[in-house]
């Protein structure tokens, strides 16, 4: 049997779906914290079962027989609350007799105790001293923060602006992580592995090129002076200071097969405009 915490984000759901297409309806169990919201699960033969990061006591019924559980982290932003959320469910499979621990770390966080890293590092650390058996899938940023319709504005205009300084991103798509994450929870040779999932790297440029080849309007990169403000401000000053540009072959092996690559994903976003404009 295998579980899913947290399944009821969008994350979680395309990993069931990904479970379900492989064959493993009747052997998968959601972990929510609010049973009513995933009835279309119970609809597709999905269990569904109450399990609450912040009520522990709900957490052990709720990984009960499970052989794999996909541990997702918590959306809780406070580090401390996460910390406490992810220590709680790692008590609990333990308790459970969970035969192994799959959770959903960040990149860096073996090595960067502090910042956004904290709470992953904390809850690897935890999961390690448990003694349950485990596999650490440590995930780069979403593709989808940067690669959604709003871009059809840089086509409107012809223009991307582009605040990263020209540095690249390494990125991955929700699918192909959830897609690995499958491949993890129902394969066997996984067990005892970190791994450093990144796609393939990208830039500014490259995009404006890749949004010229999908829609057919030609479309540059500017360089955009000002910092934009808040959290897409700080996540571009950690682009310019190269903190992206890491790569890895991970997510292509665990895959068995290379990530979506950007020319593939903006044609998902706009692959239908060129036949529209005729």
């Amino acid at each position: 049997m295998i579980v899913v915490s947290a399944a009821s984000g969008a994350f979680g759901l395309r990993v069931i779906d990904r479970l379900l297409a492989g064959g493993r309806e009747g052997r998968v169990v959601a972990a929510v914290r609010t049973p009513d919201k995933v009835a279309h699960l119970a609809a597709r033969g999905v269990e569904v079962r109450h399990g609450d990061y912040d009520r522990p006591d709900t957490l052990a019924t709720a990984f009960a027989g499970a052989e794999r559980l996909l541990l997702i982290s918590s959306p809780e932003l406070d580090p401390e609350r996460r910390v406490r959320q992810h220590r709680a469910a790692v008590d609990a499979a333990h308790v459970a007799g969970v035969g192994v621990v799959v959770y959903t770390s960040f990149l860096g966080a073996d090595t960067e105790p502090g910042g956004l890293t904290a709470a992953h590092h904390a809850t690897e650390r935890a999961v390690r001293d448990s003694g349950v058996a485990h596999t650490l899938l440590r995930h780069p940023f979403y593709s989808e923060a940067f690669l959604h319709p709003g871009l059809q504005s840089a086509v409107d205009s012809g223009e991307l602006l582009d605040g990263t300084g020209g540095r690249a991103l390494n990125t991955a798509s929700r699918d192909d992580l959830a897609e690995a994450a499958a491949r993890v929870l129902t394969e066997d040779h996984h067990t005892g592995r970190a791994y450093d999932f990144t796609g393939a790297l990208w830039t500014y440029t490259a995009l404006a090129d890749s949004l010229t080849r999908a829609t057919g309007t030609q479309v540059v990169a500017r360089p955009r002076a000002e910092r934009l403000p808040g959290a897409q401000g700080w996540l571009e000053d950690q682009i310019r200071a190269g903190a992206l540009e890491r790569r890895t072959d991970d997510l292509d092996t665990v895959l068995g097969h290379p990530a979506t690559s950007l020319d593939e994903a903006v044609a998902g976003l706009f692959g239908g405009v060129r036949a529209d404009r005729g």
